[in-house]
């Protein structure tokens, strides 16, 4: 069956697996977040398997988590994205270089020189990923003592985002005239003063790098609250998606992309890639034995501080083998907090039971099967509008990737669902996205 529609699939690394025992696993590289030949080995596979990118989280505080818990979390130490995706960019042709950039706790004058340089350095396959920091300890590393107000940081970053994308437009594209004989080296006429004054920002310009190779890096969001998917409707062209079922699914997809003709977007501009959790095995059973293992690995303490965490509450003191109560609202993250309150009504969990599913893969969809399982789950999502793709989340490096490459990627592209070459040579030409028209010339 020959399909009009491919799937989009990107690597979501944390900083190299989600699950909270992926180092813990027999034959897994237990540094593989913090060593850069290890990191080279999985870029080069991903653009064998022809990923559209490679995703980079990243935190500007070490999670905010007991210790008994933090001691487990190999997500302590990882490299800068904006440090490490460079490198990558070297030893790398085809893939797209996704990092994870906060509004919070940054400036956009800072954002949009790095992002700009790398979409240079990888010949115009750079991605921004818009955060507004969940972790109320980001905060205290940057001179604040509380966290900013879910409301304000929103705010904050719709006015960020105009301000990086007008820095990106300050120079035509054909600015850089280069004329030895004249000696001029660039058209005056070519180059905008941005002068933004804005309620949270002031920004000078111009831009000191050259308008970016696609224009714009494409830009990438996660959020899925209110004020979330109403900014993803706005600007973002790809959005991490956390539905973990296929009818909720449904409904984000036909939500976020029912808001675009409004802002004047068309809804194929978008890329709704929901984060899944790839387990394979030549049976079923093996499969599932391979996830057992993973995670009898994870220890107790750490489910009860990941969902904590995830609650913005701290639930070790509640009757673990009791219903989840009502959780007071916090200033932590609003979309990811209410699909576990949800969860734990729908399904009837115990708080402990809540703990333990989070605990390893953070309650992400899973896919978990042979190779032609995890392939008919996947087209299900995709012919009924549940998402253009998936950010694949691995179980644990090497293996899980090389499983992935080597035995779904070949199903997928058997099925026509998925390339077996990558389309152009930028990120925006592989996803089949436009590539933005500049605002000042």
């Amino acid at each position: 069956m020959v399909h009009s529609r491919k799937l989009r699939l990107g690597a979501f690394m944390r900083p190299v697996s989600i699950h909270t025992a992926a180092w813990r696993y027999p034959g897994a590289f237990p540094d593989a977040n913090f060593n850069f030949a290890h990191y080279k080995r999985f870029v080069q596979t991903l653009e064998r398997g022809r990923f559209d990118a490679f995703f980079m989280a990243d935190h500007l505080a070490v999670m905010n988590m007991p210790m008994n818990a933090l001691k487990r979390s190999a997500t302590v130490t990882s490299f800068d994205p904006l440090t490490l995706l460079p490198a990558l960019a070297v030893v790398t042709e085809h893939l797209g270089l996704i990092a994870t950039a906060s509004t919070t706790y940054n400036e956009p004058y800072h954002v949009a020189r790095k992002f700009a340089s790398l979409d240079h350095i990888s010949n115009g396959r750079a991605a921004w990923n818009v955060v507004t920091s969940a972790n109320p300890r980001e905060a205290m590393n940057f001179g604040r003592e509380e966290h900013v107000e879910h409301g304000e940081r929103y705010r904050r970053a719709r006015e960020f985002f105009d301000v990086v994308t007008g820095l990106w437009d300050s120079w035509a594209d054909d600015a850089f005239i280069r004329d030895v004989e004249t000696g001029i080296y660039f058209d005056p006429d070519k180059m905008h003063v941005l002068d933004h004054k804005g309620p949270h920002l002031s920004v000078r310009g111009p831009l000191n790098v050259a308008r970016p190779i696609q224009g714009w890096p494409v830009i990438v969001q996660a959020g899925a609250s209110e004020a979330g998917r109403q900014l993803a409707a706005e600007t973002a062209e790809v959005i991490f998606g956390s539905s973990n079922n296929l009818s909720d699914a449904q409904r984000f997809y036909a939500d976020v992309k029912g808001r675009m003709p409004a802002c004047g977007r068309a809804r194929e501009h978008l890329k709704i890639l929901p984060g899944a959790f790839v387990v394979v095995g030549d049976t079923a059973a093996e499969a599932r034995a391979k996830k057992a293992r993973l995670d009898s690995l994870v220890h107790p303490d750490s489910g009860i501080a990941t969902l904590s965490v995830q609650l913005g509450h701290d639930v070790s003191g509640l009757d673990l083998d009791g219903p989840l109560p009502e959780i007071p609202e916090s200033n932590a993250s609003q979309s990811a907090r209410q699909k576990l309150v949800n969860m734990a009504k729908r399904d009837n969990l115990t708080v402990r039971q809540l703990a333990q599913y989070v605990g390893g893969s953070f309650g992400v969809l899973e896919m978990i099967g042979t190779p032609a399982m995890i392939a008919d789950q996947m087209e299900e999502w995709l012919i009924t509008e549940g998402s253009d793709g998936f950010n694949i989340m691995f179980p644990y490096l090497p293996g899980g990737l090389d499983d992935f490459v080597d035995r779904v990627v070949p199903e997928l592209q058997r099925r026509e669902l998925f390339r077996r070459d990558y389309e152009g040579t930028t990120l925006r030409e592989n996803l089949g996205l436009p590539r933005p028209g500049n605002r000042f010339f």
